[in-house]
């Protein structure tokens, strides 16, 4: 196969993560081209080991203390092609820079994407959301290799079965997005520019120090209201429900654990929703600040956070 002489062993992951956190990968490879990622996972077959897929490495935390013994596939498929009001992308595309191409044709619909880490491939998986949108309000259809078959096959909107972080690509580990297709709206340059420097305003105040983002999905309203009338109703009042979502970050913000440190881990000051690593911080110290988050919410309003991030290692 040519892809063995492109695979890398015992490669640190943490600079490719947004954490700054992780071990080491005993293989990886960077393919960037569809018979690339075909050579590639029938390699780790071959090998009878495990593959994962790392796009821009946001929403992960890796393990530190072991060596991850798979073979770490980052996609760094990158294609980039407007026409009319078609986005065309590769999912190893960085989400900023598809966000600005999309700003700079004059289309409208991605200005929220501004600012968030990871690739295109990755918003699309965990249907990446902010500001009361999401990655699947414009999709148009996705490529993805389907492991079980070895082809590529192509799904529309409604064949993700999108919801709130959630897509029939991240509940089925065995379809790998390839190449993304975005259906965006012609808008006004000036119109476009108010809401990036709207959205970018409130943006300001996320933690600037290596994070892996969001660490808990935002609750319900719904389960709020069942299980924390007193929390629901003052969510109420305050207008922090967004659509039928209370935020998780708001929910912490109200307990006094917003600037707890473990080791070099810290529980942001800024965004309670943001764990951030002051320098060394290592994965048990981040785990331990999870398990004390999770615990605090649900013994002062009987909630249970559910994390955003994925493990990789444990």
């Amino acid at each position: 196969m040519k892809i063995e002489r492109k695979i890398l062993k015992n490669i640190s992951l943490a600079p490719f993560t947004t954490f700054k956190i992780g071990g080491r990968a005993k293989f990886f490879v960077v393919v960037k081209s569809k018979e690339e990622l075909v050579e590639a996972i029938n390699w780790a077959k071959s090998q009878k080991i495990d593959f994962f897929i790392l796009g821009g490495g946001s929403n992960i935390l890796v393990n530190d203390k072991k060596n991850i013994n798979k073979l770490i596939i980052k996609i760094n498929y990158k294609k980039l092609s407007i026409k009319n009001n078609l986005l065309i992308s590769g999912a190893g595309e960085d989400l900023n820079r598809v966000g600005r191409a999309a700003i700079k044709n004059k289309l409208t619909g991605l200005e929220w994407v501004l600012g968030i880490p990871g690739t295109i491939g990755g918003a699309v998986r965990g249907n990446a959301s902010a500001f009361n949108f999401a990655i699947a309000d414009s999709l148009e259809h996705v490529i993805v290799f389907d492991c079980r078959t070895k082809k590529f096959i192509t799904l529309s909107q409604q064949q993700c079965h999108f919801s709130y972080k959630e897509s029939l690509m991240k509940k089925n580990s065995y379809l790998i997005i390839w190449e993304i297709s975005l259906r965006l709206k012609k808008a006004k340059a000036i119109k476009i520019k108010n809401n990036c420097k709207k959205l970018l305003a409130i943006r300001k105040n996320h933690p600037k120090l290596p994070s892996a983002g969001c660490v808990f999905k935002n609750l319900s309203a719904k389960y709020v209201k069942e299980n924390s009338p007193e929390l629901y109703e003052e969510a109420k009042n305050n207008k922090i429900i967004r659509n039928n979502l209370i935020s998780a970050g708001w929910i912490i913000s109200k307990t006094n654990l917003p600037g707890k440190t473990i080791g070099q881990a810290k529980i942001s000051t800024e965004h309670a929703n943001f764990i951030v690593n002051l320098g060394q911080a290592q994965a048990d110290n981040v785990i331990v600040l999870i398990s004390i988050i999770k615990q605090k919410v649900r013994s002062e309003y009987n909630l249970q956070l559910s994390e955003e991030i994925v493990y990789l290692g444990f």
